[in-house]
């Protein structure tokens, strides 16, 4: 679906133009409008990090903000990820996503990163202002995570982090809707503290004269990362295995990139599926759909349905043994301030470096008071208006 539209998209590209220019212009408007505090902001009591992007398709960002949240767990640090949830359909907004959640309540993404990171709190809302106010008066998190944040301006952040795919940098770069894939024009951009690329350090190097060319001006870090499976769990029993030992296989995918995916299977294993079965993006899962796929299995002659972490969240308890799925690990690799500089080291800087400000902000307030309420004037140099 998605090659078709954009396929569509450049074919009547001359026609679709004019009214891509007047898309761009009103996010300009309205980015504008935000910018210059005319349209009401909410900012939490936490630092708050945006893990979006400018355009549609699969970029990672629900890996990057799982690996936020695990970094957060790994330094009992109190931890909230708001997300709008994706055709999930809660009982009451906002919603609290809990690890035994129903993926068509929930989400499948929201639920797949509750279920990986159970001290986490997932609020599923399209109005994140509400559902971070929520966030802070239930657990007064000290990291709030803005899922495909970048254009949602109504809440502040402190942290932008866009995602692009090679793409972007490459036929789709400043191709805006509808003429294009992009959300918002180039000049968005600006708005970025780190840009993130989903592609492997090979592909970083040959994508870097791109990345000089369109992201050098606005002066901020790029960092590449990848997914890499490092086994197989099945999706029943959850029992893990390294391969299928060159025994065929049926691979199905509901996800925004299947053939990223394709690639990725037949990279580790060394050959290709028998069969790539593929869904749009958020494809909710039947009884029918699992019978079917365990029977075209089973005629291809295949020992297995591989699926994605994301499919195995909605197919749950619909399908047999016969259904496995990757285990997934998040590594960066390459970036533009040097081969061996890792987003994570980029990452901490930032955190620690907001927390020192913050706790400098609030020491200074506190003095402040206590010279108000003891009558006595402002400290020399002091800043109070």
């Amino acid at each position: 679906m998605p090659e078709t539209v954009t396929h569509l998209q450049r074919m009547l590209s001359p026609l679709l133009r004019p009214f891509s220019w007047v898309y761009a212009g009103a996010m300009r408007f309205r980015a504008g409008l935000y910018r210059r505090g005319l349209l009401p902001r909410w900012e939490a009591p936490a630092l708050t990090v945006s893990v979006g992007n400018i355009g549609w398709g699969g970029s990672g960002k629900t890996p990057v903000a799982d690996w936020l949240l695990g970094w957060a767990e790994s330094k009992a640090i109190p931890v909230a990820l708001l997300t709008r949830g994706y055709r999930a359909r809660p009982r009451h907004l906002p919603y609290e996503v809990k690890p035994g959640a129903l993926a068509e309540e929930a989400g499948d993404e929201p639920l797949m990163l509750a279920r990986a990171h159970e001290k986490a709190l997932v609020m599923v809302d399209p109005n994140r202002t509400r559902a971070g106010k929520a966030a802070v008066q239930k657990t007064h998190p000290e990291l709030i995570i803005l899922d495909d944040g970048f254009q949602h301006m109504a809440v502040q952040r402190h942290v932008n982090l866009v995602l692009l795919r090679p793409d972007d940098l490459r036929e789709e770069w400043n191709r805006v809707i509808p003429a294009g894939s992009w959300r918002e024009p180039e000049s968005a951009l600006g708005r970025a503290d780190a840009f993130l690329i989903k592609v492997g350090p090979r592909g970083f190097g040959q994508l870097r004269p791109r990345i000089d060319e369109r992201l050098a001006r606005f002066g901020r870090p790029v960092f590449s990362f990848r997914l890499a499976p490092t086994g197989l769990r099945n999706v029943i029993g959850g029992q893990t295995v390294r391969d299928f030992e060159g025994a065929p296989y049926l691979l199905v995918t509901g996800v925004g990139d299947p053939a990223q995916v394709s690639a990725t299977a037949e990279a580790y294993f060394g050959y290709p599926p028998k069969r790539h079965r593929v869904f749009r993006d958020h494809h909710s899962y039947t009884k029918q759909d699992a019978l079917d796929l365990a029977q075209e299995a089973a005629r291809l002659g295949c020992i297995a349905v591989l699926c994605t972490p994301k499919d195995a969240v909605k197919l749950g308890s619909m399908c047999t043994e016969v259904f496995w799925h990757f285990d997934l690990s998040l590594e960066f690799g390459p970036s533009t301030l040097g081969e061996r500089a890792k987003f994570s080291t980029w990452w901490e800087r930032r955190y620690n470096s907001f927390r020192l400000r913050r706790a400098d902000r609030a020491q200074h307030a506190a003095e402040y008071r206590a010279r108000h309420e003891a009558g006595l004037p402002p400290a020399k140099g002091g800043n109070h208006g």
